[in-house]
Formats: C-alpha cells, sequence, structure tokens
C-alpha cells in the first residue's frame, strides 16, 4: 500500500519526525508490562539468508528436531517477506522498528548522506561541501582485524565472552559521518529515524540484551542510545584467530571466508544468549536477570549459501534449486543444535512456559538455482558511466558519489537533478557485456543485469520518500534473477536487492501467548515482528513510532492475548 512519510532532513540526534507523530517524548513511551502479559521473555533468532523453503525442507527432513517442535508448536508464516533493498542493517531494523527503509532512514549498512559532511570534518562553517559516506560496517571498528574490535582483550578468541556489552565504545569516532549542525560525529544509534522495540522495553524498565555481527548495530539501541543494555558484538570480518578446519584457509582471511570458522564464531554469540537465559550478561560474569528482550544473529546458513566451496563441501543448493548442498545442511544442522541448546537450557531454568521464542532472518539469498547465477563485475559499469558524464558535461566531475551493488544496485549521485538521474538510467540499462557462471565460465548479460531501474522521482516514490530526502538513493536498480554484482569468484550467491529469493523468510512464532498451532500462509512482513514482540510482553506496539506511521499490524492468528 502507498504511503507517503513527512520528515526533517536529520543529521544526527533524534529525528523530528512532522505531523504530530512525536506526541510522547521516547523517556515515557511506555508504561510498565502489564501483569497478564502473554509471555515474560522473547527470544529472537535471526538466521541470515534462511529462506521458508530451506525451514519447511529441514523440518521434512528431520521431524523431531529442535527445528521442527518449534514450528510445530507454534504459527509458522509461510508467506513472510523482508523489506526492501534486503540487506542486514535494513532486514534487522525492521524486525525490531517495525519499519522500512523509507521510515528508519536505514537502507543499507554502507551509504551516502546529502545532509552530512564526511568523516574527520572539523570545521562546519560551511567551507566543506555537504555529502557524506555513511559507512556503518566493521571499518568503524577501533580494529577491525580483531574479534574484540580493538577493545584489547588477551586470550582471543575464547576470551571473547569478556567483550564489553557497551558496542558503542568499540566505534572510532573519528569514522564517522559529521553533523553539520553540531559538527559532531554521528553514531549509529543517532543516525536511526525511529525508537526501536528495545527503546520501548527499557522504558518500561525491562531488560534488553542483543547479539550480532558488528559493533555498529548499537545502531539498534535507537535515538537516544539507551535501548540495548548488553550489546555483545564480537567483530565477524576480523581475522580467523584460530587453527582454521581448512588448510588451505589464506593467512588473513576473515570468519565468513570459511564455513566452519563461522559456526565457531555463531557459537560464541550462542554462549552469550546462554548466559543471559541464566540470568547473567553475555559474560556470565554478572548477574542481571533474564532479558524481557533478546536473541541474537547467526551467519553460518549465510556463508554455506555464499562460498563455493568450504571445509571440503560443496556450498549453495543441488542443481534443482531447491535442496541444500552438503554444506549447507550441515549448517542447518549446526544452527538447529544450537537452537536445541536454546529450548534446553529455559527448560532447564524453568522459563520455558513464559518465555516465547521467534525465528526469523533479516535477509535470504540469491541465487539458489545454481544455474541461474550470473556473475558481472559492477566496477566498469560505475566507470563506463562516469566517462559517459564526463564526455557530455565537458569540466564535470564523477557523477556517482556512491554505489553499492551486490545483487540490486543502489548510487547516490553528485548531481541531484532528475536530468542527471536519468542519464544514469539510460546508460545502464543500454549496457551489455560477458560476466561469468557458475563455473566461472563467460555468460553474456544485457541491459547492466538489471530488470528495472528507478531514477530520481521514481526512486523517492519507490521508498516511499519526500523530495529533499538526504537519503534515498538517486537511482535503484533492481537486478536480473541470479545476477550478483562481482569482480570475482569467490561467492555464488548474495543478497541486498529485491530478488524473491532475497524475500522470501520464514517466521516462526512459538512458545508463551502463542495458542494458535500450524501454517498460516496469510502474506506478513518482517516488519510486523516488532508489534509482536510488544503487544506479547504486555506493551503497546502503538509506542513504536515506525509503527504508527506505516500502520505495521501485530501478526495476526497468534492467540486471543496477542490478535
Amino acid at each position: 500500500m502507498s504511503r507517503t512519510v513527512t520528515r526533517l532532513a536529520v543529521a544526527g540526534g533524534l529525528t523530528a519526525l512532522l505531523g504530530g507523530v512525536l506526541a510522547v517524548a521516547p523517556s515515557q513511551a511506555a508504561s510498565p508490562a502489564k501483569s497478564h502479559a502473554p509471555a515474560k521473555h522473547v527470544l529472537l533468532i535471526s538466521v541470515d539468508g534462511l529462506h521458508q523453503s530451506d525451514l519447511a525442507w529441514y523440518v521434512k527432513q528431520h521431524p523431531d528436531s529442535a527445528l521442527a517442535k518449534l514450528v510445530k508448536g507454534g504459527v509458522d508464516y509461510s508467506a513472510a517477506s523482508t523489506p526492501v533493498p534486503s540487506d542486514s542493517f535494513p532486514g534487522m531494523t525492521a524486525q525490531v522498528t517495525g519499519g522500512n527503509p523509507g521510515t528508519t532512514g536505514v537502507y543499507y549498512d554502507d551509504t551516502y548522506n546529502h545532509g552530512l559532511l564526511p568523516a574527520g570534518t572539523t570545521k562546519c562553517d560551511g567551507s566543506v561541501p555537504l555529502g557524506a559516506e555513511v559507512d556503518y560496517t566493521e571499518d568503524l571498528d577501533w580494529n577491525k582485524n580483531s574479534i574484540d574490535a580493538g577493545q584489547g582483550l588477551s586470550g582471543l578468541p575464547n576470551s571473547i565472552l569478556n567483550l564489553t556489552g557497551d558496542a558503542k565504545s568499540l566505534i572510532n569516532p573519528a569514522k564517522l559521518p559529521v553533523d553539520p549542525k553540531t559538527c559532531k560525529p554521528v553514531y549509529p544509534n543517532n543516525y536511526l529515524q525511529v525508537n526501536t522495540v528495545f527503546n520501548v522495553v527499557h522504558d518500561a524498565g525491562l531488560g534488553t540484551a542483543w547479539s550480532d555481527k558488528h559493533a555498529a548495530y548499537d545502531l539498534l539501541s535507537g535515538p537516544e542510545g539507551t535501548g540495548i543494555q548488553d550489546l555483545f558484538s564480537p567483530e565477524i570480518n576480523s581475522q580467523i584467530q584460530i587453527n582454521s578446519q581448512d588448510p588451505a584457509l589464506a593467512a588473513g582471511s576473515d570468519w565468513t571466508t570459511d564455513n566452519g570458522a563461522t559456526r565457531q564464531y555463531d557459537d560464541y554469540k550462542v554462549q552469550g544468549v546462554l548466559n543471559e537465559i541464566d540470568g547473567y550478561d553475555h559474560s556470565g560474569k554478572t548477574k542481571v536477570g533474564t532479558p524481557a528482550i533478546f536473541g541474537l544473529n547467526f551467519q553460518a546458513v549465510s556463508t554455506a549459501q555464499k562460498l563455493p566451496t568450504s571445509d571440503g563441501q560443496t556450498g549453495g543448493y543441488l542443481a534443482d534449486g531447491q535442496t541444500p548442498g552438503p554444506l549447507l545442511s550441515g549448517a542447518l544442522d549446526f544452527v538447529n543444535g544450537e537452537v536445541g541448546r536454546f529450548t534446553a537450557e529455559l527448560k532447564k531454568d524453568g522459563l520455558a512456559k513464559n518465555t516465547t521464542i521467534i525465528l526469523s532472518a533479516k535477509h535470504g539469498q540469491s541465487p539458489k538455482n545454481p544455474a541461474a547465477l550470473t556473475r558481472i563485475p559492477d566496477g566498469p559499469l560505475l566507470d563506463g558511466l562516469n566517462a559517459a558524464w564526463k564526455k557530455a558535461h565537458p569540466g564535470a566531475g564523477d557523477l556517482v558519489a556512491l554505489s553499492t551493488d551486490d545483487d540490486g544496485m543502489l548510487l547516490w549521485l553528485n548531481d541531484r537533478s532528475q536530468a542527471a538521474a536519468d542519464f544514469a538510467k539510460k546508460y545502464l540499462l543500454a549496457q551489455s557485456g560477458t560476466g561469468n557462471d557458475i563455473k566461472g565460465d563467460p555468460k553474456a548479460f544485457t541491459h547492466s543485469g538489471l530488470t528495472t531501474v528507478y531514477a530520481g522521482a521514481e526512486a523517492r516514490k519507490y521508498f516511499h520518500v519526500q523530495p529533499g530526502d538526504t537519503r534515498v538513493p538517486d537511482v535503484f536498480g533492481i537486478a536480473q534473477h541470479g545476477v550478483v554484482f562481482t569482480g570475482g569468484q569467490a561467492k555464488i550467491a548474495e543478497h541486498g536487492g529485491a530478488a524473491e529469493d532475497d524475500r522470501d523468510v520464514p517466521i516462526v512464532v512459538s512458545g508463551a501467548g502463542v495458542d494458535a498451532r500450524g501454517v498460516n500462509d496469510q502474506p506478513v512482513e518482517t516488519t510486523q515482528i516488532a508489534p509482536t514482540i510488544l503487544r506479547l510482553l504486555g506493551l503497546d506496539p502503538q509506542r513504536l513510532q515506525a509503527v504508527r506511521i506505516e500502520h505495521t499490524k501485530v501478526l495476526p492468528a497468534l492467540g486471543r492475548e496477542c490478535d
């Protein structure tokens, strides 16, 4: 459904949303949880790359597994989808805010903002032109090569549970874009335009915790920066500090380049959550009580889908494009085992009857069918676009300010005119060339590997934002099925676009407060997880700003107390 959101341009601090949306101050945004709340705890589990079809296949193959028991014990939403772009940052933000990128302001983890100043700017007197990369990846860490992001722990990686729960302290402010009004760095949480479930739950006096892959996920603490009390964020793109199972693993490789290493990395976060179930902080040293809302993100399924081979096994899917191959099947076994550890710990601690488990994914992965893969190097396409622009406009600089391309194409332009956006669209749709297929053999492509390109006003309309929005991509390209923009052959799938394989993910809600059982095939979105979490905890979903803006509904058919 089309919607229009009016907002003020933001550069750090809380966003001022027009139209009387913020009638209640964030500190007043939640009343204490009701005594008759359906659940006392919600454990949110997000499995990067997990498709609904993967879950259905696994449950069918393993009917007595922990995942099967989770599905059979609650509601399995079989027609769920993630936002577009289907990247981790907007995907996770959707789950905890109830909003899409046009509302949250979060389009990707590496974007551009025409209203901010570049990192390192110290003079905000107008002498530095507006426009800055907003890089909320591992690049923010004090030391992105270390799993502790530069905290300086000894005995790594086995000591990683001693990582601080104050993830913001692991971010180097010199690497952050700068607010031209205050001349101060814009931390990830400042960049988010709406509050999160962590804010509402924390304001109600209840405990909050989360575990994710970069310190930049402090974004989820919300504009006030106080939402997550314990954010455990070991750096996944750091250099592996264990003896890998793969003797051929290159020196300096990160945890995502070897699936066995990714599982080891995920297991650290699992242990942190087990400690939280037991009533401690993630380190297992400080007694704080089991959080009302907590959970983690898994990476093992995602790397098993993307790696051509790892640990002597083939990644991705079999030729039918549906059946997980050996590496992916093993990664699903791994996640199933870890979910089993969670359910066993909840039962041991007497928490099973008052805890709801929600299983979903930030994104899927595309393509599932190996024969559909077309890898296209995007560098030559963008170089060609810039060259064509300069030729048509003598004396002009590059047209493209920043490009983020995985299996979609997001461009921010130095010239924001409609004419410039149309120029980029026309150029891209006219390009043909040769990429490579699943075997690395040449494979022709047309239209730059794109089906549709939204330019200027078209892109604003697509994302439901007003003219003058400083964050929205100036050009957004929908990739042809199977296209992955990459200069190498190191991956066989990606996410970040609008492909069906990217967006079809599971939502399972099981446990306390869930009277219904079975498959619900109504189309739902992962944005509906956020208001559902609050309803389960006896809190008002309308306390979420994005829920009010987008009219996001609680997931249907959970039971009388949650409908």
